[in-house]
């Protein structure tokens, strides 16, 4: 006969320790007893509020919906200091992670003493090491123009500083929950990741001692490569309001190197040709850091462009694991995790509820594709692989004017494997996914 709501409850439960200890896992009621539900789960391009708003009248299909994002807890002072630059905004996501690409930017133009690209991508990783503590943009700048080796902890970067490859040795990740049609700050759970034996080490170049405040021929200008529109556009409100409040706060100490910053902005589209397009107009403006790109996939089509060009990338949002191995010639950074520690933060939050059956969908791309795999080995790690976890993806739209995912094809062979969770790894796009599990008769479990 049918489980109990407490009875099935009990079985998810010891299903899920199984899980955990690698043991296969099943149920004895026939198949036919009851209908299988569906979990949802998503990653950092879908736990957003304004995710809803894709799914319009039908939004209260995520209500419950659960993932991951990189996250650290964020002070109510920086949260209002935000919202001062941006009443509207909704979400924090990346909001962190750019505010300190652009002060360790800075910083590290100011330890140079110039503002030529090569010579701050050699101070980017040793601003973060081994120096003088100091978490203030006021503070490290005053340091730093007395010729003052230190070290940044800002609001993203608290642990331990960058690799020799120039992204994060540990990361914090948030367990984001969907209540009605938003995030439940309620339920928001945080936990670490990450080795911080594994950051760098090496001796940056000696630190320029500013004299006489003579400012450079041409002030530090940094250019966005950020997704103003296209599938990540949504990441957009938060990444540029943690920029302009880093600006604002640099500037308001004195700036670098005796000036104010420049901002000069510019859209990614989450569309390689559209930020080639962004990139051209950056060169011939005089830009020397792109904070950018928004999209992984958009980072690794650009990045020899940018090499080409002999200019900083520094992105806050990019998490594809395969990115730190690309040759950059040492002009690539991020402030954002890679998805080899998100990937571990996901399988933990999937086996908590106990599947039987998982499948995995990802938009076709570097950072989709990638984070699946992540994910996928991770859970063949603890002994859940085989015919317990199925592997699918779909191709994001070309650009704003193409149609949208069509996820019918998908959705059934979903309904058909007898799926009782579903991970989501895509952008705005992804909503389609939900909607035709929806509309294929697949119970979606809230």
């Amino acid at each position: 006969m049918p489980l109990s709501h407490g009875s099935r409850a009990a079985t998810l439960v010891a299903c899920g320790a199984l899980l955990l200890a690698g043991a296969a896992c099943g149920t004895e009621q026939p198949e036919e007893a009851t209908v299988t539900q569906v979990r949802l789960y998503g990653t950092d391009g879908t736990m957003i509020s304004g995710y809803a708003a894709e799914l319009k009248e039908r939004a209260d299909l995520i209500d419950g919906m659960k993932g991951t994002t990189p996250l650290t807890p964020l002070p109510d002072a920086f949260k209002n200091r935000l919202r001062s630059v941006d009443p509207k905004l909704q979400d924090y996501l990346y909001s962190a992670e750019a505010y300190d690409a652009v002060v360790i930017s800075a910083l590290a133009a100011q330890l140079a003493g110039s503002t030529e690209p090569a010579s701050i991508a050699k101070q980017i990783v040793g601003v973060t090491n081994d120096g003088r503590r100091c978490e203030e943009p006021a503070t490290c700048l005053r340091l730093a123009r007395n010729g003052q080796d230190i070290e940044y902890r800002g609001v993203s970067l608290t642990r331990a500083g960058f690799t020799d490859a120039g992204e994060p040795a540990t990361a914090s990740y948030g367990t984001l929950t969907f209540g009605e049609k938003r995030i439940d700050d309620g339920k928001t759970e945080f936990v670490g990741a990450g080795d911080e034996t594994a950051a760098s080490t090496k001796k940056p170049p000696r630190p320029a001692r500013q004299s006489g405040g003579k400012a450079p021929s041409a002030p530090l200008v940094l250019g966005g490569l950020l997704p103003r529109s296209g599938d990540l556009v949504l990441a957009y409100p938060p990444m540029a309001a943690g920029i302009a409040l880093a600006i604002k706060d640099i500037n308001a100490a004195g700036g670098v190197l005796g000036a104010d910053v420049v901002w000069v902005d510019g859209d990614d589209g989450t569309n390689p040709a559209v930020a080639k397009a962004t990139l051209a107009k950056h060169v011939a403006r005089g830009v020397h850091v792109i904070i950018g790109a928004g999209a992984s996939g958009i980072s690794r089509a650009i990045l020899p462009d940018v090499v080409a060009a002999g200019l900083v990338l520094f992105a806050p949002s990019n998490t594809d694991a395969g990115l730190t191995s690309m040759e950059d010639k040492g002009l690539y950074f991020r402030t954002a995790p890679p998805d080899s520690l998100q990937g571990r933060a996901l399988a933990d939050v999937i086996l908590r509820d106990g599947p039987h059956k998982i499948v995995l969908v990802a938009r076709k791309d570097s950072y989709g594709e990638g984070l699946q795999e992540s994910v996928r080995a991770e859970l063949e790690r603890v002994g859940v692989g085989g015919g317990q976890v199925k592997l699918l993806t779909y191709d994001p739209p070309a650009d704003a004017k193409a149609p949208p995912v069509d996820f019918t094809a998908g959705a059934r062979e979903i309904k058909e494997y007898g799926a009782d969770a579903v991970l989501v790894i895509g952008f705005a796009e992804s909503a389609q996914v939900i909607l035709a599990l929806a509309d294929s008769g697949v119970q979606i479990r809230h």
